[in-house]
């Protein structure tokens, strides 16, 4: 069973089905080394600058950058990131911190649960080096998980589908500014649950809605 990276839920999903395995999403846990290298970036800037980022700060705005994947940048924006390490991260800290970050994208994309504990052996030791109160507890919430991690490695499962579903369905509640009849929103989210598998189910097939 996929879940997110919630204390609350795999209690819940311990106490009523204790022989499921768990896994976790691979994308809150991106989220969450994304939320570990801001909050440095942010800290930093208070302690370099005694204020907020700003446009003149290299870190901010470039702050998208540092989330990016490494292995999704262009040449260009290697350099761009290389720039900003070293030209606004005087303590190291900052870099430290992408460097446990892209850590953990290495450990997700393992072929193998061999390659994983590998992979979490550099993570570890990135943790080490980084030494900050941000990265210490990043690392303690994906040790708590890693169990989880090796599920989600071992058999690719996610909740990814379930997310989209309920995306879809705040989105439907946006768009009506609100339902006062619970009968009627059900209705509208069946209806689009409906459309949307019907278009899947087209696409599939190699036609489209005015062919059939």
């Amino acid at each position: 069973m996929a879940i997110d990276p919630s204390a609350a839920f795999r209690k819940a999903i311990v106490g009523c089905l204790p022989n499921a395995k768990i896994a976790v999403d691979p994308f809150h846990l991106v989220q969450l080394g994304n939320l570990c290298l801001t909050r440095v970036r942010q800290r930093l800037a208070h302690d370099l600058h005694q204020r907020r980022g700003r446009k003149i700060d290299p870190a901010w705005a470039h702050r998208m950058l540092l989330l990016r994947g490494y292995n999704t940048l262009s040449a260009r924006g290697r350099d761009r990131l290389q720039a900003v390490l070293a030209t606004d991260d005087p303590t190291g800290e900052l870099g430290a911190a992408w460097g446990v970050k892209e850590a953990l994208r290495l450990i997700l994309a393992s072929p193998t649960i061999e390659a994983a504990r590998a992979a979490k052996a550099r993570f570890d030791a990135w943790v080490a080096i980084a030494d900050t109160d941000e990265t210490d507890r990043f690392a303690a919430t994906i040790t708590s998980w890693w169990p989880a991690i090796e599920v989600t490695i071992a058999t690719g499962a996610t909740n990814a589908r379930t997310e989209a579903a309920n995306t879809a369905i705040k989105h439907i509640k946006r768009t009506g500014r609100g339902y006062r009849n619970n009968a009627h929103y059900q209705a509208r989210i069946l209806l689009r649950s409906a459309h949307r598998a019907r278009q899947h189910r087209l696409t599939s097939q190699g036609t489209t809605a005015k062919c059939e």
